[in-house]
């Protein structure tokens, strides 16, 4: 097995974050609600923010011109997603790391962890145990170790494609991994890959060189912040961003997270398919005393704002957070949320483990069973999604825009929706969320124009009510 690449990065890298003039931008008076309301109606013209226009919105302190910010996040988020609420699982294929971040459970010196990576045999057995819970979509998450490297992560993506239960299978694997090299990306993009997500955890440099010490592999803030950049000219279609709002001022990490999506879409034609926003969480064995305070209503502001920053980028909302809070915030922009998640090694067939602590990363603070979430979400009017049809059908990356912006996705979002919802209610649900379901389903149907498509949906949805035809999408 070979190494880890070496760190070399490209001579044409660009360091785009300059922290003093982040920082500059979050000085001075509140905005007055003229420039407010004109920043508003920008993003309502789903046009991406600058990160001075985004600074506007964070320095606002109005309390009627916050809730004009909450307000036109709820719209515009209707406007591009609809109700859908796309559903994934986290699979935690290794833990062992190189790395020594200082909040983190997996960090190379914490003698508290037990360390696993799974076998073919038991990744088997958790996917056959997300399987039957229904699941079609996942994110397999690797520590940073050369046990690690880009043809291992690509034997484990296909083995979890060649995985089925009696009703279905995984549709759609994305990589949560340490950055590569372009050819290390190709060799992961051949195993059929969606998103590859890479998070810079802080944009700002000190805290960066704090919490990451240098000496480590992520101690190179330019090699990971230029991972997706290496990752597109790889030829990979859809890239995620993130950071862990609880290191530095949440304000300054909006700002990087926008002018990290600015600087994609300006060089690349695209910008990132996700954003995700995890708020610091106790881990065992980590030590770390440096935490910044987000409270739950400044995290509502980094979901309102984000969603207006960046109209068309997806916003993921983990199970880190409680879920009463899910469920406050789900209305702001949210579009994607993890469910049924356990993400110890093994954790979904052992979960009952007395060291089931000792292999996680973190805690989570969601972990309700998925049928609990789907019931939860379709009782709220959204729409449970395990859609995977635009990266089956080649609507990615620059597509996925060209589809995206004039609205059009909405011709296909919705009825895949529903397809993928009739599935998982027939094959999966408890009684008490198939009705519910059911109920949602019409209540959708009934709202969609009459015409070829419709009929056609209607057809669709029987066909996988009464037969065994499945995987049916538009």
């Amino acid at each position: 097995m070979a190494a880890l690449p070496t760190m070399k990065v490209s001579p044409d890298a660009v360091d785009f974050i300059d922290d003093a003039f982040l920082s500059s931008l979050l000085t001075g008076p509140p905005p007055d609600g003229i420039r407010v309301r004109d920043t508003i109606a920008r993003s309502l013209a789903k046009k991406p923010l600058s990160v001075e226009e985004t600074a506007l919105l964070l320095r606002v302190r109005d309390p009627e011109l916050v809730e004009q910010i909450f307000q036109a996040a709820r719209t515009l988020k209707e406007t591009v997603y609809g109700n859908r609420i796309v559903l994934f699982a986290p699979l935690y294929i290794g833990n062992f790391c190189v790395n020594e971040c200082s909040y983190c459970g997996f960090q190379m010196g914490n003698k508290l962890s037990v360390r696993r990576t799974l076998t073919p045999a038991e990744i088997r057995e958790q996917v056959l145990a997300l399987e039957a819970h229904g699941q079609k979509r996942l994110i397999l998450v690797f520590g940073e170790h050369p046990k690690y490297d880009a043809p291992f992560i690509a034997d484990q993506v296909r083995t979890v494609y060649s995985i089925r239960d009696g009703h279905g299978e995984i549709r759609r694997v994305n990589i949560n991994a340490a950055p590569m090299d372009i050819e290390g990306y190709r060799i992961i993009k051949s195993a059929g890959i969606g998103t590859y997500q890479i998070f810079q955890e802080t944009y700002h440099h000190e805290t960066y060189s704090r919490v990451h010490p240098p000496h480590t592999r992520k101690g190179n803030y330019l090699w990971r912040l230029d991972g997706l950049s290496r990752a597109l000219e790889a030829g990979c279609d859809d890239v995620g961003i993130g950071v862990l709002f609880g290191l530095h001022d949440w304000r300054f990490e909006v700002l990087g997270l926008v002018a990290h999506a600015t600087h994609l879409r300006s060089r690349y034609g695209v910008g990132p398919h996700t954003i995700s926003f995890p708020r610091l969480r106790p881990a065992c064995g980590a030590e770390f005393t440096g935490a910044v305070s987000v409270s739950d209503d400044d995290f509502k502001r980094v979901i309102a704002i984000l969603r207006l920053a960046v109209p068309y980028t997806g916003l993921i909302l983990t199970a880190r957070e409680d879920a009463k809070l899910r469920r406050d915030l789900m209305g702001f922009g949210v579009s994607q949320i993890d469910a049924g998640s356990r993400i110890e090694i093994g954790g979904y067939t052992e979960a009952g483990d007395a060291q089931v602590m000792e292999r996680e990363q973190f805690e989570l603070g969601d972990i309700r069973p998925l049928d609990t979430v789907v019931r939860e979400l379709v009782q709220d009017g959204y729409l449970p999604s395990f859609c995977t049809a635009c990266y089956r059908l080649g609507r990615t990356g620059e597509h996925f825009m060209e589809f995206a912006i004039p609205g059009f996705i909405k011709r296909f979002c919705t009825p895949n929706a529903l397809t993928t919802l009739m599935e998982y209610l027939v094959d999966y649900a408890s009684p008490e969320t198939r009705r519910s379901g059911q109920e949602l389903i019409e209540k959708e149907l009934a709202a969609l124009e009459e015409g070829p498509l419709k009929a056609e949906l209607i057809e669709r949805l029987g066909q996988i009510k009464e037969s065994e035809r499945r995987d049916l999408y538009f």
